[in-house]
């Protein structure tokens, strides 16, 4: 098969195999039509990987708002987020970027970057499907054998250890494509966790890739706590997916503390070991003034017994004589 020259860092991949049947399997099996596609005018067009990254990896229009991924042949075309899933997601972005400021592990893709899946396939003609995936949030960690960062970098060439999507529910075939379809694909191309946002709650899942290459959903503690086995010290309140304190309300909670704005916690904890050191000098000071007072009381008090004293013996002293 003809290949062309592609840019330094894009594998040669031959990509002019239609799409499988297993990856095209979940929307022949939704019951209702594609949404009306008139601000993606090109989602389901078949085009090359030098194509596609010639001219479909960026938005090809001007006055478009519109993103494509590239599935093993087919251009399939991002839905647009509605403002809960927007919301949603820059809540968790947030606490993301929170944890790789503080444990400095990871680098995060997300702004339209894509990266490379590849997957075994028996069903298609070469064995193997190629997708160019753009997640809603893309995990890279530092010990990832594919190097990420460089200036004339596009895209990422390896797969991400984490991804986190926002669910699409515009149709059910979006609805099964990131609960399914990608779900299968993440864990089969060697996504270690995924990590699925939706605002309803209905959908939201954890996932985490079990030995036998499946995904086996991350279940909360009792507390309702999801750790991650990726990103050391990330963990989270599912209730909070749907509440989103604020961050610096986090800092100051034991779950999110140790990651998120942990100056924050340390200068409250010191604020707070202050006020109870400046508490309990005032306390002793007075207790002691207290004390000073009781011991005046009484060196009064004696005085006056002895004056009394004396008076009487002085009485009794003239009576006497």
């Amino acid at each position: 098969m003809e290949t062309t020259e592609l840019t330094p860092d894009v594998p040669r991949v031959q990509t002019s195999q239609p799409q499988s049947k297993r990856s095209s399997q979940t929307e022949a099996d939704a019951p209702n039509v594609a949404p009306d596609n008139s601000w993606a005018p090109d989602h389901g067009r078949q085009v090359t990987l030098e194509e596609y990254w010639e001219k479909w990896y960026e938005n090809p229009y001007p006055d478009l708002d519109v993103s494509y991924e590239w599935n093993n042949g087919i251009l399939e075309a991002k839905p647009l987020p509605n403002a809960p899933q927007i919301d949603l997601y820059n809540w968790f972005l947030a606490l993301l970027r929170c944890n790789l400021e503080t444990f400095d592990h990871a680098s995060l893709i997300n702004l339209e970057t894509g990266f490379i899946l590849k997957i075994e396939d028996e069903s298609d003609p070469s064995g193997e499907r190629v997708q160019v995936r753009k997640p809603d949030i893309g995990v890279i960690l530092n010990s990832n054998p594919v190097s990420w960062g460089a200036l004339d970098q596009r895209h990422f060439a390896g797969v991400c250890d984490m991804v986190v999507e926002a669910v699409s529910d515009s149709t059910l075939v979006e609805v099964l494509r990131d609960t399914e379809e990608k779900k299968r694909d993440y864990a089969l191309g060697g996504v270690k966790e995924y990590y699925i946002l939706d605002p309803d709650g209905e959908r939201m899942r954890f996932y985490a890739l079990a030995p036998d290459g499946e995904y086996e959903e991350i279940p909360p503690d009792a507390d309702g706590v999801i750790r991650s086995s990726v990103l050391t010290g990330l963990q989270f309140r599912v209730d909070d997916l749907q509440r989103k304190p604020r961050l610096v309300a986090l800092a100051l909670d034991e779950v999110y503390s140790g990651y998120v704005i942990p100056e924050h916690h340390v200068a409250v904890t010191r604020a707070d070991a202050e006020a109870a050191a400046r508490r309990q000098a005032e306390e002793r000071a007075e207790q002691a003034e207290a004390q000073a007072a009781t011991e005046a009381a009484a060196r009064r008090k004696a005085e006056e017994q002895v004056k009394a004293l004396e008076a009487k013996l002085s009485r009794l002293s003239n009576g006497s004589a």
